[in-house]
């Protein structure tokens, strides 16, 4: 049922999961969070709910031009569903704007495998990034993806090593431009910290660390069972794969160090994870196994979904 469904990139497919999820955005806020705003702040989250709809056609076209999702339109199901996992996410402003550049940013990394004006998409992903970071500084780690990028596609080329320092520049020259017309030139200063300090609290408690166990170790055994039923594939997937691998421990990483009770930057590690839980299912060849697999991955967030709001 729901392979067929799913299982085609069809328009009912975006307006089920865009309509599921604006209805969600709202219920998390006023429901689960009983969050209240302003007329001018609700405008605010209006335009931020959009970037969070808009990120779904970005990752459907990542996953297709990439061919990640092998015509269908799983990845974006599961995008979905751990938003559902990981509710808490849509009240954190700046983990929907970050993961939204940060998507913009992946998209131009893995165009890298054409070798095609490789270094225009080096200085379009490293601007997104930096813009990424704008929002959490440690964002800014996913600049060792672009150069470990131009490292796998074209590392003889001096002038791709260089590109990534232009876009920094510019980026220098256009940030603080900006700040000066804003009257808040001390945003920089005061935004990138960059603290080592490991926020015992939020991960002692049971329900945060268990929860995250959970979802890093089934995305990693995913990760592990795809590549194994890969087989002989092309190079270029394969290096494709492991830049994502690369994309999901770095933003692990920054889960890590933003992680507390108000910031949620769990949300940019989604796109990676639904990288290797997509191409786990495909792999699935018995048709009654991957319906039973799909039908588990759409209960289980649910489930954990209901949990969560009988512990509060």
């Amino acid at each position: 049922m729901i392979s067929s469904i799913f299982g085609r990139t069809k328009p009912i497919n975006y307006i089920i999961l865009l309509v599921f999820l604006f209805v969600f955005y709202w219920f998390v806020h006023f429901f689960m969070f009983q969050k209240s705003y302003s007329p001018q702040q609700l405008l605010g989250q209006t335009g931020i709910l959009s970037l969070l709809l808009f990120s779904l056609f970005v990752v459907n076209f990542i996953s297709l031009r990439n061919k990640i999702s092998g015509g269908n339109s799983f990845s974006i199901l599961f995008y979905t569903l751990l938003i559902v996992i990981f509710p808490e996410v849509l009240v954190d402003s700046n983990a929907i704007l970050c993961s939204f550049f940060l998507l913009l940013s992946i998209r131009r990394i893995l165009s890298f495998r054409s070798l095609k004006n490789i270094r225009l998409k080096a200085f379009d992903a490293t601007f997104w990034i930096l813009i990424a970071s704008l929002f959490y500084d440690w964002a800014i780690l996913y600049l060792i993806v672009v150069v470990v990028a131009i490292y796998f596609y074209e590392p003889k080329n001096i002038k791709n090593w260089l590109v990534p320092l232009s876009a920094i520049s510019a980026l220098a020259l256009i940030v603080p431009a900006v700040l000066v017309l804003s009257n808040n030139l001390d945003f920089l200063w005061d935004h990138y910290q960059f603290n080592f300090q490991f926020n015992h609290v939020y991960f002692y408690d049971w329900s945060n660390s268990s929860l995250l166990f959970l979802y890093v170790s089934i995305v990693l055994l995913c990760g592990f069972l795809a590549f194994i039923k890969m087989g002989n594939v092309g190079v270029g997937k394969l290096v494709t794969m492991r830049l994502v691998v690369l994309l999901f421990l770095i933003g692990l990483l920054v889960k890590v160090l933003k992680s507390s009770q108000d910031t949620h930057p769990i949300l940019i590690t989604f796109f990676p994870a639904v990288v290797f839980i997509t191409t786990y299912v495909q792999s699935i060849k018995k048709e009654n196994i991957s319906e039973m697999v799909l039908m588990a991955s759409v209960f289980i967030p649910f489930a954990i979904l209901l949990a969560n709001i009988l512990m509060k």
